[in-house]
């Protein structure tokens, strides 16, 4: 099988093998959850119950008001303690749920299956969907319902699977694809219903040689394949992973319906199963947890709102030299600074490690190695400086916001320059220009 890639990007160290091997665990619910009602792209979901409230392990107790959002289900069964803001892994306290967990995990009688899920309509498929609160579990977080949903001048032609997970020490997709491989070609299959395209395609990097293996063997039933991509990072990223295997590049400023094209990462593919079958809603996932700083290294299934501190002692606990926490994966992660933080919808990973004594930032030396790695073809130093000098106009002009904070170009640096920082100060000051101007 040809093996696919994208221009450009790096090849940072795996550090997989802590936890590849190693099945994935369930977390006993915690005594208390606290259920963020913002854990996905868009508005805050509006809270549905109240202080002194009783409710039922999979209960909708945020919904969606508005296109670009999602509604939050109670990930326990037990008694609303608050309804108030509380920390949050983005760094802003938002409005959550707090629940006193009962252990009786009463299901919510709101929950029920569909007996022929293929069955379905487009717009039935959509609906359970959207009720579950599905949004992309790679990261991002995008409700799914509106990926579900292109516009009827963008026909869609191919599904693309995202089973990269191209990010360092992350490996619970890939146990995901090894326990549950029917469970996400048929959320695939319900995806390309949904869309109404022709075909599905996995593209899964080919270090996971065992999945490429297991997936070719189910996905003959289906109308798709598996595509063989190389391992380098980041290859998950859509426009990369759009490129790689179709050669289709999502125009500047565009999105994968532009081009015909439908990305879910595997998690989601299995929430969108589990939804419209079960009637099950998105209030638990699988994250990995590891790093040279957690005891026992782990793959999990964790409820939505537990705590960081006790996932973190179901993992053996921290080594005393460990000094960083990390949320997602070491290029891409976002840094934590409490162990009370709530696990969200998008929480990929919980990653600890020792850092090494910070190094000194020099000069740009013009090496033009940022330029030869970034995945999006950008001049990271050029647009570091723009923003530096707060010439926004120009950072714009060439391309800030089609930056993906991937990180390449900071890796990369034998200056030490931090150029993702620079990235994401110049695109929220453009944003925030843009919000006032519209206002």
């Amino acid at each position: 099988m040809k093996v696919k890639t994208f221009p450009r990007g790096i090849h940072p160290p795996e550090l997989k093998e802590w936890t590849a091997e190693k099945a994935i665990e369930s977390l006993p619910p915690p005594e208390k959850v606290m259920i963020p009602l913002l854990q996905h792209f868009g508005s805050t979901a509006e809270p549905l119950v109240k202080k002194g409230d009783e409710v039922a392990l999979g209960q909708k107790i945020g919904e969606d008001k508005a296109l670009f959002s999602a509604s939050v289900h109670s990930s326990v069964s037990g008694k609303v303690l608050s309804v108030d803001d509380y920390n949050h892994p983005g760094g802003n306290p938002v409005p959550a749920v707090t629940i006193a967990n009962d252990g009786e995990d009463r299901l919510s009688p709101e929950i029920k299956g569909s007996k022929d899920s293929f069955s379905l309509s487009p717009d039935e498929i959509r609906h359970k969907v959207r009720d579950a609160g599905v949004v992309g579990l790679g990261g991002a977080a995008f409700p799914t319902a509106v990926k579900l949903s292109p516009p009827k001048d963008k026909p869609i032609d191919t599904i693309i699977i995202n089973g990269c997970e191209c990010e360092p020490m992350l490996t619970a997709d890939y146990r995901l694809m090894l326990e549950a491989p029917e469970d996400i070609l048929n959320g695939a299959e319900l995806v390309r219903i949904a869309t109404g395209a022709e075909k599905i395609i996995v593209g899964i990097e080919d270090n996971k040689k065992k999945v490429v293996k297991l997936v070719q063997e189910r996905i003959l039933r289906f109308q798709g394949a598996v595509s063989l991509l190389k391992t380098k990072y980041p290859q998950g990223a859509e426009k990369n992973l759009i490129y790689a295997l179709l050669r289709r590049e999502v125009p500047r400023g565009g999105l994968p319906f532009d081009v015909g094209i439908v990305v879910q990462n595997v998690g989601t593919a299995k929430a969108i199963w589990e939804a419209v079958s079960e009637g099950k809603p998105l209030y638990e996932r699988a994250i990995t947890v590891s790093g040279d700083g957690i005891g026992e290294p782990k793959n999990i299934l964790v409820r939505i709102g537990t705590p960081f501190q006790n996932i973190i002692e179901f993992c053996g606990g921290l080594n005393e030299q460990a000094d960083i926490l990390v949320m997602g994966g070491p290029m891409m992660g976002i840094s934590q600074w409490s162990l009370d933080t709530p696990l969200i919808k998008g929480t990929s990973g919980i990653l600890a490690w020792t850092s090494p004594s910070p190094g000194i930032e020099y000069p740009c030396i013009r090496c033009s190695r940022c330029v030869d790695h970034c995945p999006m073809g950008l001049v990271p130093t050029r647009l570091a400086k723009y923003i530096r000098f707060d010439n926004l106009t120009e950072a714009e002009k060439w391309g800030i916001l089609d930056c993906v904070e991937c990180g390449c170009c900071q890796y990369i640096c034998p200056s030490n320059i931090s150029l993702v920082h620079w990235m994401r100060l110049g695109k929220n000051k453009i944003a925030s220009l843009k919000r006032k101007k519209s206002a």
